[in-house]
């Protein structure tokens, strides 16, 4: 059995790298508040996240399938119309996903 020093050394360095790499990114982002990049980033990146999750979403959509093509067709005029009226951009992508969900399961399910 190893000695009990070694224990404790080992254990006290385990807890010192874990609180290190804990506090890191808190520490490392403190400066980046105030960053005019990270301003700019923090007003666009609701509309870059949402425009990339369109752009995913739509990619295999074709309107010549209407079986496929009106629970996509239904569910982003949600999400958009909810986003608008809203504008809390977890809600609107949350509900916009469960709306697509239902439509298209009901559809093929």
């Amino acid at each position: 059995m190893p000695d009990t020093g070694y224990l404790i050394a080992a254990v006290a360095t385990a807890v010192a790298v874990t609180w290190a790499l804990r506090a890191l990114p808190f520490a490392a982002l403190a400066p980046l508040r105030s960053s005019p990049l990270v301003v700019y980033l923090r007003k666009a990146m609701p509309v870059g996240v949402m425009v990339v999750l369109a752009v995913y979403t739509l990619r295999d959509f074709d309107p010549h399938v209407p079986d496929r093509a009106w629970p996509t067709v239904i569910a982003l005029a949600f999400t958009v119309a909810l986003h608008l009226w809203r504008r809390n951009l977890l809600l609107s992508v949350l509900a916009g996903t469960v709306v697509h969900v239902l439509l298209a399961s009901a559809v093929f399910g």
